[in-house]
């Protein structure tokens, strides 16, 4: 299976965990140390990331993981993409589309989530 399959293939199975608010499969999804950078600068740790979910704070309705673009560097795999969501997060819209960089580990024939840094996707700034 190539890096690309491989990769598209974790991304089918986070897109369809966090659609389903499945706590179980996101945390066998993520290494022990997984961190992820939220679009607004916050950090979660795993137990935090996968808790939005454990404890209903966190409810996708739509998501999706297209336009990527992937690297390899030897047991690291780095993809870029567009994640669009329809969520809500205690109870307020978390709707967005986001630049996402996911960082992936080799473990085994499998890769592992180590990290998902979120950006707003905005238009460059005018110039001068």
């Amino acid at each position: 299976m190539t890096i690309d399959q491989q990769l598209d293939e974790l991304g089918k199975q986070w897109m369809e965990a966090e659609r389903r608010g499945d706590a179980e499969a996101l945390d066998a999804l993520v290494v022990t140390d997984f961190t992820l950078v939220g679009p607004l600068g916050f950090v979660l740790v795993k137990d935090q990331w996968v808790s939005r979910y454990r404890e209903g704070a966190l409810v996708t309705h739509e998501m999706s993981w297209t336009d990527v673009t992937v690297r390899e560097y030897g047991e690291t795999a780095v993809a870029i993409g567009v994640l669009t969501q329809r969520a809500s997060h205690q109870g307020a819209s978390a709707d967005g589309r986001f630049r996402v960089t996911q960082i992936t580990v080799r473990d085994g024939d499998r890769r592992l989530l180590a990290g998902l840094h979120y950006s707003p996707i905005a238009a460059p700034p005018a110039r001068p």
